[in-house]
């Protein structure tokens, strides 16, 4: 169909809808920000109060950073839940991006001030802003096309660049900025060019009519009620038990820890007693036994995450205490290693895809579960040159830089294994119309795993580096060869969910289905 006879909102570019580009470009600039965040926390945090060539920090002990950094990860993810209520419910997708930008524009600039409450206040309203974007942005994308359109998995590919795209820059710039202007100056700059990813969104608006607009709810015994599911609870006292002892579970946590973790466990309890009754309304064994191998998938995302996630914590500060990172007599800043993940995963996301693909058309085992397990694994194994970095520190007080691009490079692989997977796993699993509520479940999955890596980060101030490196390795192997083991069993339980896809060839066997984390 020729592109003249189309309205504006239908127009296409390179063969994809021009839609794609100011999706693509919104998220691109959003991931910047995020990405640019993240890098400069805990090193923000960390510097004493007298400063450094980079201007005052907070004086935190590392501890205290990994913490709050833990914390915030968690969130920003977490909120992905109701975030996709809110856009489902009241605004719908198109409104919800639209604020969650407009409120992650207001966070950074309250982070340009030096101010303690503007620091607290500017990481609530990021975790706001994000909680709003990051979840429907990507169900956009989803709108442009038809159903059975077979430029969608191209078109997530594309918008999955852009994400990569934003965390290179970010990485790459940030550093360079913090070390000449200072730590707010790159705050501000995350900022600006959040509100370069605003004004790309409102201009867009033309080729963005006919998707993310709120449907009102008609009433239809299809639609999804979370109040009617909720009520249901009080209908059985086997499920009052259960929902009893969550609640317990919270309370403990609330007096026993601290009123966060208090907070924490309270949402989970209702996340959980949520699950557990969409499981119970299934109408059939094989959408049940989907389910809970989906559930039990979301295990490895945690542990994944925990792991992975010490990029932006522990890690980064191995960086920038432990490394030497004199590369021809110029000093790398240490915000500029993150930026390795992203420009592996644009180097080889197509070759990793690739490999998938001729294994399967060789009939050889390419199942999301194996794929995630073995990413789990290689993403482990990773953390083994940091164990070689740890024990060079001890020998000879410094360390080669080589390490960490031999450990990012593997969790990259890693990440391309389980990421991109584990999305296009809940379209495959998920009752449909639970489907949104899932792709949140994930997100809030990924939440945990990223506070999973601020509760082990901390634990390196009372161990030691070495033997929190040496600790990952173990677990995540152990952990990747367990799944593994079941392989069969959960297969079964999948009854054939990917069985019946079509094997792709020529061209579309080396394209894959890539998704954000």
């Amino acid at each position: 169909m020729s592109s003249k006879a189309l309205q504006p909102h239908q127009k296409e570019l390179f063969g994809q809808p021009i839609g794609l580009y100011i999706l693509f470009l919104t998220e691109m600039w959003e991931r910047f920000s995020y990405y640019g965040m993240r890098a400069l926390l805990v090193l923000y945090m960390t510097t004493a109060t007298i400063g450094d060539d980079r201007g005052a920090g907070l004086g935190w002990t590392s501890q205290e950073a990994l913490a709050l950094y833990g914390w915030y990860t968690m969130l920003v993810y977490v909120m992905s839940i109701p975030g996709g209520m809110i856009a489902d419910k009241l605004i719908g997708q198109k409104k919800a991006v639209l604020l969650g930008a407009i409120v992650l524009c207001l966070g950074h600039a309250v982070l340009v001030l030096t101010d303690i409450w503007a620091f607290y206040t500017g990481l609530g309203l990021v975790i706001l802003g994000v909680g709003l974007l990051k979840p429907n942005i990507s169900t956009m994308v989803g709108g442009l096309y038809k159903e059975g359109d077979i430029r969608r998995d191209k078109g997530f590919s594309i918008f999955y660049i852009g994400i990569n795209l934003g965390s290179l820059l970010a990485t790459m710039v940030v550093g360079g900025v913090v070390a000449k202007w200072g730590w707010h100056a790159g705050f501000g700059l995350a900022g600006i060019v959040m509100v370069l990813g605003l004004i790309n969104y409102l201009y867009g608006q033309k080729y963005l009519k006919e998707v993310g607009n709120f449907v009102p709810s008609t009433g239809h015994s299809n639609e999804v009620s979370y109040g009617q599911l909720y009520s249901k609870l009080f209908s059985s006292p086997k499920q009052l038990t259960i929902v009893g002892i969550l609640v317990a579970a919270s309370v403990y946590g609330w007096y026993t820890l601290e009123w966060g973790f208090g907070l924490l466990f309270i949402f989970l309890t209702a996340i959980t007693a949520l699950l557990m009754m969409i499981y119970k309304e299934l109408d059939s064994q094989v959408f049940k036994d989907r389910f809970l191998v989906l559930l039990l998938s979301f295990i490895m995302v945690i542990i994944f995450w925990g792991a992975f996630e010490q990029a932006g914590g522990l890690m980064n500060l191995y960086t920038d205490t432990k490394t030497d990172r004199m590369l021809f007599g110029w000093q790398i800043p240490t915000v500029m290693f993150q930026s390795l993940n992203a420009g592996f995963i644009i180097l080889f996301a197509t070759f990793i895809a690739g490999v998938w693909a001729k294994r399967k058309l060789k009939g050889k085992e390419a199942s999301s579960l194996f794929k995630m397990a073995l990413g789990i694994i290689i993403m482990g194994f990773g953390f083994l040159f940091m164990v070689f970095a740890a024990m060079e520190f001890e020998k000879s007080g410094t360390s080669s830089m080589i390490w960490l691009v031999l450990a990012y490079f593997f969790h990259t692989i890693g990440e391309l294994c389980i990421s991109p997977v584990a999305l296009s796993f809940i379209t495959k699993l998920a009752p449909v119309k639970y489907a949104s509520l899932m792709m949140g479940v994930y997100f809030a999955a990924t939440g945990l795993g990223n506070k999973v890596a601020g509760i082990v980060g901390e634990s390196a101030s009372e161990y030691g580096e070495l033997a929190i490196f040496s600790g990952i390795v173990i677990f995540t192997v152990i952990i990747g060869l367990l799944f593994i083991a079941m392989l069969k069993p959960l297969k079964r339980l999948t009854h054939g969910a990917e069985e019946s896809e079509r094997i792709l060839k020529n061209e579309e066997a080396e394209g894959f289905e890539l998704a954000d984390n």
